[in-house]
């Protein structure tokens, strides 16, 4: 039997939170959060957001698509992210992908226990897209899920050929033996193109995903180095999968207004060439303008990214067509 969860009022308006407790890692327990919004309709189907990396829950307005379309809201906060940050730990790092798929995993248990829901659609961004697509592959209740859509998946580093040939498996060396050796990397821009006192028309909280961002330590990147590994071997998604890109990429060195109109982040030549390993049922789509979080693109880009979405959902049996 299941101990009786508490929710609590969530930062956001409108959701509730509980704490996902009892998890594991190196450092001994350790907790991750599970933010809710469920929908008015009596339905036993729902979306598990999956966030990225220097990233945590703030778009509500993806929270209203999926209500809208008769799927209960549920995201995760991964362990050291977010709502789940706690004092004197490394923001978002980890030194084994599947720390993440367990903190995936403790969220399904609860969804499919105490909120007793049976049809599961895992929606993950950027280095969520990573863990939902490796949790699909082979979480410990991957059977559980039934479809899956993935938002800019951090598929592959966004690095030249030569580097991912030579520094990053010299980096990754670096996080067995320094795995908290930073290794400066981010870029303002994104960051920037994002938040309303920037040059976006989005507001979240800066403590959480700075502006800056966090820094990436060895131990992170010898993580995703492996579980990059794992995606170029070829997974085994059996269930539906939606992945959805920018049309391009770009690298900035500073602000422009193509910032805003591809992925700065990564390149999305990478997401194509690694999709179709996924599985035996993935569809790819382009977004013309899109950013890295397509979610988070300019309204025109936007409207197309959520069109996209619903109708597959429909075709695949998900939702019911919406008005």
């Amino acid at each position: 039997m299941m101990a009786e969860i508490t929710w609590t009022y969530d930062v956001l308006p409108g959701f509730e939170q509980t704490t996902l407790a009892g998890l594991s890692a190196p450092e001994g327990p350790i907790e991750a959060v599970l933010v809710r919004r469920r929908c008015s309709l009596a339905s036993t189907k729902a979306v598990l957001y999956v966030h990225g990396y220097v990233d945590y829950f703030f778009q509500t307005h993806l929270a209203d698509f999926y209500n809208q379309a008769g799927l209960h809201f549920y995201a995760v906060e991964l362990r050291r992210h977010g709502r789940a940050l706690r004092q004197d730990q490394r923001p978002n790092y980890t030194s084994n992908i599947d720390e993440y798929l367990q903190d995936v995993d403790a969220a399904i248990t609860l969804m499919r226990g105490g909120e007793q829901m049976d049809w599961l659609l895992l929606n993950g961004h950027s280095t969520g897209g990573l863990v939902a697509a490796l949790y699909a592959h082979r979480g410990q209740q991957r059977s559980a899920v039934s479809a899956v859509f993935l938002n800019s998946p951090f598929l592959d580093m966004n690095l030249p050929a030569w580097q991912q040939w030579t520094l990053e498996p010299i980096l990754s060396m670096l996080g067995v033996f320094s795995p908290h050796l930073t290794i400066p990397d981010m870029s303002v821009v994104y960051g920037q193109s994002l938040h309303a006192s920037q040059h976006g028309e989005w507001h979240y909280n800066t403590r959480w995903k700075p502006i800056e961002g966090f820094p990436i330590y060895a131990g992170w990147l010898r993580a995703i180095h492996r579980a990059h590994a794992e995606v170029a071997q070829g997974l085994d998604i059996h269930c539906p999968v939606l992945v959805m890109h920018a049309a391009r990429s770009a690298w900035p060195k500073a602000w422009s207004e193509e910032v805003m109109t591809a992925d700065i982040v990564l390149d999305v030549n990478d997401i194509r060439r690694l999709s179709p390993r996924l599985g035996p049922h993935v569809e790819l789509h382009a977004i013309a303008d899109g950013m890295h979080d397509l979610t988070l693109s300019q309204l025109k880009a936007r409207r197309v990214v959520f069109k996209e979405l619903q109708d597959w959902l429909i075709a695949i049996g998900g939702i019911q067509p919406m008005d």
